[in-house]
């Protein structure tokens, strides 16, 4: 198989600690880097998620909330009812 090359740019500090861990786990940057092209190619996606939405701690706590099936919504009768308690800032507080 032929091989190609490929030039990245990298934080010196940070190719510094990925340098450091892939010989703790027994690899070189190059086995490292392969190993997760590889798996981007064989699984057809980042194989780790990628989120720049990180929920505050507010909306990490309701998210919480709803899961343990604790719930603070307020049930309107109809769209009119919620556009109305926007409008007006009745949250039922």
């Amino acid at each position: 198989m032929t091989q190609s090359n490929i030039c990245i740019r990298l934080d010196e500090n940070l190719k510094k600690q990925f340098d450091y861990l892939c010989n703790e786990f027994g690899l070189t940057m190059t086995t490292a880097i392969n190993m997760f092209v590889k798996a981007v190619v064989r699984e057809n996606r980042i194989p780790f998620e990628i989120s720049a939405n990180i929920p505050n701690s507010v909306t990490r706590k309701a998210i919480e909330d709803i899961e343990n099936g604790i719930s603070y919504s307020v049930p309107y009768k109809s769209g009119k009812d919620v556009t109305r308690a926007i409008l007006e800032g009745d949250n039922e507080d």
